[in-house]
């Protein structure tokens, strides 16, 4: 293990160096030898919270571990571009959810760029290339004429044509990033341009194409942290609905009305806010989950219900402790993670509200 580089990653309030550095390490120390990165040992990974975390690690500048955990999706690819939705305690060869979810395959997408613009490997972004395109190309066999990407495909290969607009969101900022890799590589794809213009005009202007889970935190700010969502639009959204789902001091809920605010969303929407351009509002998101932090492992609860004052699951999550650590990079300019989340160099595709 290399000794990581935290100097981004210091933030008052949230972490100092020597805190980030126990957070790698905690991420690390769950890391197979394979590459496999589960929420824990003994849980399940799932392929998007595997990258998440894999993305962690590189803005830490653990690059051969992040690449390890590219790698074991590369070599663990289904032969129709998918990955299953579950797999026991990273095992490839122990399924526990055959379902194959459009989000999740999509996911890689952002994790490749990522690693690429944290180092410069071209070498990797070629072997990769193949692994991603076709990812890319099984998700979008379940756009919807509307726009919108219908949310899995059963292990019998029947197709659920119901959207997410969270999922949906992700795939939008995915498909921009999988054409940034397809641009660096000079090898144009125009039907993924026209798949996220028209992914992107969905989540904008026709919610009714999408399942009504707005009970979700994540179904609140997912279209502005996947890049739909920008400017006057991206802020509107945000306020409309801040004081349903922030909870002063401790977070942000999962769900209202439960009195329940995770780790995730938390830095999840740390990570928007910072993406519009309010630092000061997303440093205030991010201290506000410190409660979370178990000084032990670097590592953070997922949830915590405060009406009972009770810690809930009780399970230390690498991909909690991911996506507040991406929150920090943002939040402390490491290139990389600014460029993927704040949309530098990404197309937008072809949303036809900007076309004429």
């Amino acid at each position: 293990m290399t000794t990581p580089r935290t100097e981004h990653l210091v933030l008052p309030g949230v972490l100092t160096a020597e805190q980030a550095a126990a957070t790698v390490a905690g991420i690390l120390a769950v890391q197979r030898e394979d590459g496999a990165i589960p929420w824990f040992r003994g849980h399940h990974l799932d392929p998007w919270d595997h990258t998440e975390a894999a993305m962690a690690l590189d803005a830490a500048g653990e690059h051969e571990a992040a690449e390890r955990a590219y790698g074991w999706l590369a070599r663990h690819q289904n032969e129709d571009g998918s990955w299953y939705a579950a797999y026991a305690d990273g095992a490839h060869d122990e399924v526990t959810d055959r379902a194959r979810e459009s989000n999740f395959v999509a996911y890689i997408a952002v994790g490749v760029w990522h690693h690429y613009l944290s180092t410069g490997d071209d070498t990797f972004l070629d072997r990769m290339w193949p692994t991603v395109y076709a990812a890319v190309e099984w998700v979008l066999r379940l756009q919807q004429p509307g726009g919108q990407i219908g949310w899995r495909r059963e292990d019998d290969g029947t197709a659920t044509t119901d959207a997410l607009l969270t999922g949906s969101s992700s795939v939008h900022h995915a498909l921009r990033c999988a054409l940034a890799i397809a641009e660096e590589r000079e090898e144009p794809q125009p039907d993924w341009e026209l798949a996220a213009g028209s992914l992107r005009h969905a989540i904008r202007r026709h919610p009714e194409r999408f399942l009504d889970k707005d009970r979700y935190s994540m179904d609140w700010y997912y279209p502005v942290l996947g890049g739909a969502l920008t400017g006057a639009e991206a802020k509107a959204r945000i306020e409309a609905d801040w004081d349903r789902f922030v909870v002063p001091g401790l977070g942000v809920r999962c769900v209202v009305p439960n009195p329940w605010v995770t780790g995730g969303e938390s830095s999840e929407l740390a990570l928007a806010l910072w993406v519009m351009g309010e630092s000061d509002r997303a440093l205030e998101i991010l201290q506000s989950i410190q409660h979370l932090r178990d000084a032990d492992s670097g590592l953070y609860w997922t949830g915590y219900v405060f009406d009972d004052d009770a810690v809930w699951p009780r399970e230390l999550t690498t991909w909690t402790a991911g996506s507040l650590l991406l929150a920090v990079a943002a939040l402390g300019g490491h290139d990389a993670t600014c460029a993927v989340f704040g949309g530098d160099h990404l197309p937008a595709g072809l949303d036809p509200d900007c076309c004429g």
